[in-house]
Formats: structure tokens, sequence, C-alpha cells
């Protein structure tokens, strides 16, 4: 499956999907994310903890399992490819740039064959353009 950083938040800390999103990605045998989605996942967490709804505490936490999470993921990383696919996204979706190199990071991943392959998201306009480019999406309903 491939990660969205949207799904990866809230296995690193206490959300509302944190459970659901932890036993998908439990049952996930080779979890795949885009080399950005690290960076999109700390900002996230550092915007909480800005705006005091993540203690210290919790936030130095996330980070170290942020970290963990890393180091047991395929990464797609950063190459001409995903820049040249994530402009073909970003012509047939309303997507903001960073969302265009997600869905390109999986586009690349699925070898331009996204058909039987699932894409995790929590994203609503990301889900969109991830089904309509062909992929599961997971999880089936927000």
């Amino acid at each position: 499956m491939f990660w969205d950083s949207s799904a990866v938040v809230p296995v690193l800390i206490a959300e509302s999907r944190s459970s659901e999103m932890a036993a998908l990605l439990r049952s996930d045998k080779a979890p795949a994310i885009w080399w950005g989605s690290p960076v999109e996942c700390q900002s996230a967490l550092r915007r909480r903890r800005r705006e005091q709804t993540l203690s210290p505490a919790a936030l130095s936490a996330a980070l170290a399992r942020l970290e963990r999470f890393t180091e047991d993921v395929d990464v797609v990383a950063p190459t001409n490819r995903v820049r040249d696919r994530s402009g073909a996204v970003l012509a047939g979706h309303p997507l903001r740039a960073a969302d265009a190199l997600q869905l390109a990071a999986a586009l690349v991943w699925g070898d331009d064959r996204p058909a039987g392959e699932v894409f995790v998201c929590l994203d609503e306009r990301l889900r969109l353009a991830a089904r309509q480019e062909g992929f599961d999406v997971l999880p089936e309903r927000l």
C-alpha cells in the first residue's frame, strides 16, 4: 500500500482515526511512502505543537515513531520521473503541489499501473484524484 502523510499522522499521535490506521498499517506487508512524506508529517506534528494541541513530550514521542516508521518503509525517491509525473497529475486534478507529488510518487511506485494497488489517504481531494487515476483507496469511507 502507498501511504499519504494524512494517513501516517494518525499512526504517530492519538486522533479519531488512529486505531483504524494503525490496524491497516499492521496489515500492510510492504508500506510505501513518498520521499517528502516525513517532512509533511513533521509539519503536521509541529503545527499541532504550536497550536498547543500536542505536548512537548507527545511531540518528541511522535517524532521518534516517525523516525522508526520511515526506517521500515519503501521510499519513492525524488526523481525526474516523479517530478514530470506530478506535472501530468496537476493537469488532470485540482491538487496542491505537495499532493500532486504524493500522487505522482504513488503512480511511479505502481509503475503507472494503479489498478489493484492501494492508496491510503484521509484527504478528500487527494482520495478523489487517486481513485480517478485507478487506485483502490482506503479507508473506504472518511
